[in-house]
């Protein structure tokens, strides 16, 4: 039987070794994933910074006692949201960068 590779839930299937030369247009394939992965992670900042804007205007209605817990609630997504851009990001870029590594040593062959 051949190996079973067991698939890691938070690797995000970036596990991807080229079969080939990588050539100018896989560059340019990198470079636009690089951006993509930015943009991402400025979005997870910006719904991480409107969370954090509504759980502070729940906050101040002192006359309904029971938005205190909905505005605790948006605080820890805000929280959430945060760490998980960050998170995603790195990874990605570590993946783009082993990968583009990976490139320049076969281009130096």
């Amino acid at each position: 039987m051949g190996k079973s590779k067991k698939k890691n839930l938070l690797s995000f299937g970036r596990d991807f070794d080229p079969d080939q030369k990588v050539i100018l247009r896989d560059y340019l394939a990198i470079e636009r994933t690089r951006l993509a992965n930015e943009r991402t992670l400025l979005s997870y900042v910006r719904s991480s910074l409107y969370l954090l804007l509504g759980a502070i205007a729940l906050y101040q209605l002192k006359e309904f006692a029971n938005f205190e817990y909905l505005a605790l609630v948006a605080l820890i997504f805000c929280v959430i949201f945060f760490v998980i851009g960050v998170y995603r990001f790195t990874l990605l870029k570590r993946s783009l960068k082993k990968l583009y590594y990976n490139a320049e040593k076969q281009k130096d062959l």
